[in-house]
């Protein structure tokens, strides 16, 4: 049984509770690890640990280039450890093992990334219309940044916070979902490798109504980055308000994944695939919903049923596996309630629609890759979140209906488009209500390109070059060279 600590200010540090939470393996069902279970005065620590390091000490002496330099190095040594993590958080979260390695090997890229950018951000001289007056624009960093991560990809999106904050300058405290923390525990410690001075980078544990809440409140914190659920980023940016403070909410989606009757159909249906059953659904760019022309409708449904009723279900670790557990058991009853609520609604179950026993005699909890037709968009399959391996498909018969019912959610974080045509391509793109619009390919990111929502799906962006002024404040500088001010608008 692994014992994990909380990491504030460079140390190693027992809860000021005296509790831990236990974690269990997906898969397994079995505990293999407790993680400690912050209060406020746990977070108060950390924040102070975090402030201190960004007012004095090692970490402000730093010029932009040395902080980038100290991210490349972090970057190495994540790279050296990316099979490690992986394992790690496989047996914390239940994601195949093939996903998540990917996801670990790639994630030291951010830190490339963002260590190479730290030196890059400019300010500007502005042509002033004041005589005898120079004015210059620079940007600073905002203080402590508050990273609080979910459980379905917890370093990757990490990553996603992590490597803009730091290197604009701040320090982080980083709180992860209690389902999924071990991993990014074992993330600070490898933090030590590259030589952050002790309170740039801290790891508070524990629940969202204690741990997160007493961050999301706490004055000293000047930026809350969260990924979660709808109705988690809406506390997080009310609790923030009184403040003032930043907030990046990446949230939930219901992605629609658009085929055309010109589509490359053998490609579309891969892409159908992969774009709901990884993940086994879990993921906030799943494409949930599946919008299919008529005159390829039955066609496209038959293939897509045949392909996904042969998924392997089982061990995350193993590369036979194409399908892994629920991570929760609190999402494992949602998706199955939302199951339900699907039949009871009229939509015609072609796949699966229930639950499966765990393989090998384990206790993990497996829900069957579930395909229903027929669905409306006034159903709750075609409106609400499910975060599991549940697909809703329905039908269009020409682009403006197909935008139509795309556009008719409360969300807009990711679409995909799939047609032969360019010009079809460009257009549906323009007129889709979300952040990402994939065309003839699904759900993939990149540390190079913005990322986040429309609508209910969040607010603000990670990754590319926006990500980075999303962690720092511009400041404007007036210098006076003296002479007659005669102009009476020098002064406000």
């Amino acid at each position: 049984m692994q014992k994990y600590q909380l990491y504030i200010d460079g140390a190693w540090t027992d809860p000021l509770t005296g509790e831990w939470i236990d974690t269990a393996n997906p898969y397994t069902g079995n505990t293999w690890a407790r993680i400690p279970r912050a209060g406020a005065a746990d977070v108060e620590a950390a924040v102070e640990a975090a402030h201190n390091a960004f007012r004095q000490g090692e970490w402000p002496a730093l010029n932009a280039t040395q902080r980038g330099l100290m991210l490349r190095r972090f970057a190495e040594v994540l790279t050296d450890n990316a099979e490690r993590l992986a394992e790690i958080e496989v047996r914390d979260n239940g994601k195949l093992h093939a996903e998540v390695l990917n996801q670990c090997r790639y994630l030291a890229q951010w830190f490339h990334y963002y260590g190479g950018l730290a030196d890059k951000i400019e300010g500007s001289v502005p042509p002033i219309d004041k005589p005898n007056v120079l004015n210059l624009t620079r940007y600073e960093p905002l203080g402590v940044c508050a990273c609080i991560t979910p459980w379905n990809s917890p370093l990757l999106l990490l990553a996603w916070k992590a490597a803009p904050a730091l290197a604009a300058g701040n320090t982080i405290v980083v709180k992860p979902s209690e389902f999924t923390s071990a991993s990014t525990l074992e993330f600070a410690a490898l933090s030590e490798q590259a030589g952050f001075p002790k309170g740039v980078i801290n790891v508070v544990t524990g629940f969202g109504p204690e741990a997160g809440d007493s961050l999301v409140r706490h004055a000293k914190v000047r930026k809350i980055a969260f990924t979660g659920g709808e109705a988690g980023g809406a506390t997080v940016n009310s609790s923030a308000a009184p403040d003032f403070k930043r907030v990046t909410l990446e949230l939930g989606g219901k992605s629609a994944n658009i085929v055309f009757d010109d589509a490359d159909l053998d490609q579309a249906v891969s892409g159908a695939i992969s774009g709901i059953f990884a993940a086994s659904g879990q993921s906030c760019i799943a494409g949930s919903r599946l919008l299919l022309q008529d005159s390829i409708h039955d066609d496209f449904l038959e293939r897509l049923v045949g392909l996904a009723g042969e998924a392997r279900i089982g061990d995350p670790m193993s590369p036979e596996t194409q399908v892994g557990p629920i991570t929760t058991e609190p999402q494992y009853r949602k998706i199955l309630e939302y199951i339900d609520i699907a039949k009871g609604e009229g939509a015609r179950l072609v796949l699966g629609g229930g639950s499966v026993p765990a393989p090998d005699g384990n206790r993990g909890l497996f829900v069957q890759p579930t395909i229903f037709a027929d669905v409306t968009r006034d159903m709750r399959i075609a409106q609400e979140e499910v975060f599991g391996p549940v697909l809703a498909v329905m039908r269009f018969r020409n682009e403006d209906e197909a935008i139509a019912i795309a556009n008719d959610v409360n969300y807009g974080l990711a679409a995909g488009v799939w047609t032969e045509s360019l010009r079809r391509g460009i257009t549906v793109s323009e007129r889709l209500e979300a952040g990402t619009i994939w065309v003839n390919t699904y759900r993939s990111t990149s540390y190079t390109t913005p990322f986040g929502g429309y609508k209910a799906s969040g607010l603000g962006r990670e990754n590319g070059m926006e990500a980075i002024k999303e962690y720092l404040q511009t400041k404007s500088v007036w210098y006076y060279a003296g002479g007659d001010v005669a102009n009476p608008y020098v002064r406000r």
